[in-house]
C-alpha cells in the first residue's frame, strides 16, 4: 500500500477510534453513576412505593441510553475493518466492549435486585397481616367465655392494640390499592393484578376480624363497667365524644383534587369506625344506669350529643362521598372528549392536508361522516360545564383554578376543531364549486314547497346540518351590522345562561315532595321566559344579519330549537317523578315501540324543516345546492330563482330576473 493510502488509513482509524472513545466516556460516566447512587438513594427511601417509583425511573433512563450503546457498538464494529496497526486498535476495541457489557451486567443485577426486594418488601403487610389474623382469632377464642374483671383488664389493652393494628395495616393495603397503575408500570399488569387480589382478600378478611374484636371489644366493656362506679365509665366516653367531634371538624374542609377527596373519603370512614365504637360503649353503659335522676340526664344528654355528631358524620361522608362521584364523573368524561377531540382533529388534519384529488363519493363522504359527530358531542359541552362547576364549588380554591383551567384547555380545544371544521367544509365548498363549472348545461331551481300547515318530508330533506350551515344565505332586508352583532351576542348571553339554569335544575336531586315542588317552580320559570327568548330571536330576524353573520344565525337558530325541545322534555320527565331520584335518571311511562321511535324522528325532521325551507332540485346535480333564497320571517321562501351553473353567487337576483323574463317571453 502507498505511504500516503497508508497514512490516510490511519488517520482515518485514529479519527474512528476517537469518536468511540468519545462516545464511551458519557456512557461509562452515567452507568457508573446508576451503580454509584442507586444504592444509596434505595437506603434513603422508607416506603416500598418509593422504592417502586425508583425502579421504574432507573429502567427508563437504562431505556433511553440503549440507542448511545448501539451507537457505541458500530462504532466499535468500524474500527476492525482498518487493516494498519490492528493490535493497538484492536485493544482498545476489546477494553471499551468489555467495560460497557461489565456495567450493564452489574445495572441489570442491580434492577433485578431491585425489583424482588420490592416485590418481598411489598408482601411485608400481607405477612403481617396474618400474623395479625392468628393472633386476634386467639384473642376472640379465651374472651369467648367472658372472664372475670382481672382477665378484663389483662386481654382488654391487647384487643385495643390489635384494633390499632388492624387500623395501621388497612391503611397500608389501602395505598397498595391506589397505586394501581405505579405497580403495574414497575411489575407488569399481570404481577400486578395478582398482588392487587391478594391485597383485596386481606383486606376482606381483615374486615370481619376487625368487626369481631369490635364487638368483643364492647362485650369486655359492658361487663368491666358493671363493676365500677358510673363516674369512671362516664368520663372516658365523654373525652372521646370530644375527641372524635374535634377530628371531625378537622375533616369539614375542601380539598384540592380526586386524591386528596378519596383520601379524606378514607379518613372519615376510619372516623365511622371509632363512632360505631363509642355509640356501642354508650349504650353499653346505660346497664349502670340506677335509680339516680342526675346519671340518667348526663347519660341521656351524651346519647344525644352523640347522635348529633353521628348525623354530622353521615351527612359529612355523604358530601365527601357525592363530591368523590361528581369528580370521578366529570374527570372521566373529560378524558374522553379529550380523548375523542384529539382523533378527529388527528382524522380532519389529514383530509385537509390531502393534496391528491378529492373523490366526491369517497373523501367528501368522510369527511361529512366525520362532521356528522359534532353535533351529538357538543350536546355533551355544557354537561361538562356544568359537572366542572360543581366540581369547582365543592373544591379548594387552588382546585378550582385547576379545574377552570381544564374547561379552559377543552374550550380552546374545541374552539380549534370549530376552526378545522369550517376550513374542511370550505375545501368541500371549493371542490365542489369547481365541479359544477365543468357541468354546464344545468340549472337549479329553488322553488317554495312548504305549506301554510303541517310540514313535509322528502328524501331530499335529509342534508346533513353541516351542509346547510355551509349555504350562504340570501336576505332582502340589510340591516345594521353593528345593531345585529349586539343582538346576536345579547341572546347568545341569555341562551348560555338559560341553558346553563336548566342543566343545573335536572341535576337536582329531590329529596322530599318539597324539593320535587321547588323543582318544578323553577322549570315554570324557565318556561315562562321563553317568550322573551323567542322575541329576542325574532328581532334578530327582523333586524336582517350581514352575509358574513349567517352562519352564526343558523348555528344559534339550531342551539335554541335544541334547548326548548330539552325544556320541554325536562318538564315531561319531572311530571312523573318521585322523591329521591335525580331527574335525569327518572323513567317516564312513554312507549318504546315502533310509535315511540316514528315520534322521535318527526321531532328531530321537524327541527331540521325549521332550520331551512325544502329544497327541490329539478335537474341531476353533482354537488348540494350553494345558494338558497331570501327567507321571511316565518321560514318561508320570498323569491323563485333559476340559476345557471356558470352565474357567480353574487348575481343570483339578477340571474333569477333574467330567467323570469325569459319564460314570459316564452309564454307570450
Amino acid at each position: 500500500m502507498p505511504p500516503k493510502c497508508l497514512d490516510a488509513v490511519r488517520a482515518l482509524g485514529a479519527d474512528s477510534l476517537s469518536a468511540c472513545q468519545q462516545e464511551r466516556d458519557p456512557q461509562s460516566t452515567v452507568l457508573l453513576s446508576f451503580v454509584t447512587h442507586v444504592p444509596a438513594r434505595a437506603r434513603d427511601l422508607t416506603g416500598p412505593l418509593g422504592w417502586a417509583l425508583l425502579l421504574q425511573v432507573t429502567r427508563a433512563a437504562l431505556a433511553a441510553e440503549e440507542p448511545r450503546v448501539d451507537r457505541l457498538q458500530a462504532q466499535l464494529k468500524k474500527l476492525i475493518a482498518f487493516p494498519q496497526d490492528p493490535q493497538p486498535l484492536s485493544d482498545s476495541v476489546v477494553a471499551t466492549i468489555q467495560e460497557f457489557q461489565r456495567l450493564k451486567a452489574k445495572t441489570s443485577r442491580l434492577c433485578n435486585a431491585a425489583d424482588v426486594q420490592l416485590w418481598q418488601r411489598l408482601q411485608r403487610p400481607l405477612q403481617d397481616l396474618q400474623l395479625w389474623r392468628a393472633l386476634a382469632q386467639r384473642l376472640l377464642d379465651v374472651t369467648a367465655s367472658l372472664p372475670d374483671p382481672p382477665s378484663i383488664h389483662t386481654f382488654l389493652p391487647q384487643i385495643e392494640a390489635a384494633l390499632a393494628e388492624s387500623s395501621r395495616l388497612k391503611e397500608q393495603l389501602t395505598i397498595l390499592q391506589l397505586k394501581k397503575d405505579l405497580l403495574g408500570g414497575v411489575f407488569g399488569q399481570e404481577r400486578a393484578a395478582v398482588l392487587l387480589e391478594q391485597v383485596a382478600t386481606s383486606v376482606r378478611d381483615r374486615d370481619l376480624l376487625h368487626n369481631r374484636l369490635l364487638q368483643r371489644k364492647s362485650k369486655l366493656q359492658s361487663s368491666l363497667a358493671q363493676h365500677k362506679d358510673f363516674g369512671a365509665a362516664f368520663e372516658p366516653l365523654q373525652k372521646k365524644l370530644l375527641d372524635l367531634r374535634i377530628r371531625i371538624q378537622a375533616e369539614n374542609g375542601l380539598q384540592r383534587d380526586l386524591p386528596g377527596k378519596q383520601a379524606q373519603l378514607s379518613r372519615l370512614q376510619g372516623l365511622q369506625e371509632e363512632g360505631l365504637d363509642l355509640g356501642a360503649q354508650v349504650e353499653a353503659t346505660r346497664s349502670l344506669i340506677q335509680d339516680n335522676p342526675n346519671h340518667q340526664h348526663k347519660m341521656d344528654q351524651l346519647s344525644a350529643d352523640y347522635q348529633a355528631l353521628h348525623r354530622s358524620l353521615e351527612d359529612l361522608m355523604d358530601r365527601c362521598q357525592q363530591s368523590v362521584r361528581e369528580h370521578c364523573t366529570f374527570s372521566h368524561q373529560l378524558l374522553e372528549l379529550r380523548h375523542w377531540l384529539a382523533v378527529l382533529t388527528q382524522k380532519l388534519e389529514a383530509h385537509r392536508g390531502y393534496l391528491g384529488p378529492w373523490d366526491a363519493q369517497s373523501r367528501e363522504a368522510e369527511a361529512e361522516r366525520l362532521l356528522a359527530e359534532l353535533p351529538e358531542k357538543e350536546a355533551q359541552l355544557p354537561l361538562i360545564e356544568a359537572l366542572g362547576r360543581l366540581v369547582m364549588e365543592k373544591s379548594s380554591p387552588e382546585g378550582a383554578a385547576m379545574v377552570q383551567e381544564e374547561l379552559a384547555e377543552l374550550a380552546e380545544s374545541w374552539g380549534a376543531l370549530r376552526l378545522l371544521e369550517e376550513s374542511l367544509q370550505s375545501l368541500v365548498r371549493n371542490q365542489q364549486l369547481q365541479r359544477t363549472e365543468v357541468d354546464s348545461g344545468k340549472k337549479m331551481i329553488f322553488t317554495n314547497n312548504i305549506p301554510k300547515t303541517g310540514f313535509l318530508i322528502t328524501p331530499t330533506d335529509l342534508i346533513s346540518r353541516h351542509h346547510r350551515r355551509a349555504r350562504p344565505l340570501l336576505r332582502e332586508g340589510e340591516g345594521s351590522h353593528e345593531d345585529f352583532s349586539q343582538l346576536l351576542r345579547n341572546f347568545e348571553l341569555w341562551l348560555q345562561v338559560e341553558n346553563s339554569k336548566l342543566v343545573r335544575i335536572i341535576a337536582m336531586k329531590a329529596a322530599t315532595a318539597e324539593d320535587l315542588r321547588t323543582r318544578e317552580t323553577k322549570l315554570q320559570e324557565l318556561e315562562a321566559r321563553v317568550p322573551e327568548g323567542q322575541h329576542l330571536f325574532e328581532n334578530l330576524l327582523r333586524l336582517g344579519p350581514a352575509r358574513g353573520s349567517l352562519d352564526e344565525l343558523e348555528d344559534l337558530r339550531y342551539r335554541w330549537m335544541l334547548y326548548k325541545s330539552k325544556l320541554k322534555d325536562s318538564s315531561l320527565l319531572l311530571t312523573g317523578s318521585s322523591p329521591g331520584e335525580p331527574t335525569g335518571f327518572q323513567k317516564t311511562p312513554r312507549g318504546r315501540g315502533l310509535g315511540a321511535f316514528c315520534r322521535k324522528v318527526c321531532c328531530v325532521l321537524l327541527a331540521g324543516q325549521q332550520l331551512r325551507p325544502l329544497l327541490q332540485v329539478h335537474a341531476p346535480l353533482q354537488r348540494p345546492p350553494t345558494h338558497l333564497a331570501p327567507l321571511d320571517h316565518a321560514g318561508h321562501i320570498l323569491l323563485q330563482t333559476s340559476i345557471s351553473p356558470g352565474a357567480p353567487p353574487e348575481d343570483v337576483g339578477e340571474t333569477g330576473n333574467r330567467a323570469s323574463g325569459a319564460r314570459g317571453a316564452a309564454s307570450m
